[in-house]
C-alpha cells in the first residue's frame, strides 16, 4: 500500500494537465473580452465601407494614375 502512495504522489501528469488548461481557459478568456469590448468599432467599421465614399475615391485616384500612365 505504500508503494502506490508514493507513485501516486510522484506522478504530476494531472498536475501539468490541469496548469494546461487553466492557461488554454486565460487566454480563451481575454479572446473573449477583447471581441465583446471591439465589437462596436467592428460593427461601425463596416458601415464606413458599404458608404462608398472612401472606395470610390480610391478608385478615382486609380483611375486618374491610369490614364497618365496611357497618355505617355
Amino acid at each position: 500500500m505504500r508503494m502506490i502512495d508514493r507513485e501516486i504522489r510522484n506522478d504530476e501528469a494531472a498536475q501539468t494537465a490541469a496548469e494546461y488548461l487553466m492557461i488554454f481557459g486565460g487566454i480563451i478568456v481575454i479572446v473573449l473580452v477583447a471581441v465583446i469590448s471591439y465589437q462596436n468599432y467592428v460593427k461601425g467599421l463596416g458601415g464606413n465601407i458599404t458608404n462608398g465614399s472612401e472606395v470610390q475615391s480610391i478608385e478615382n485616384n486609380l483611375q486618374d494614375i491610369n490614364n497618365t500612365l496611357n497618355q505617355t
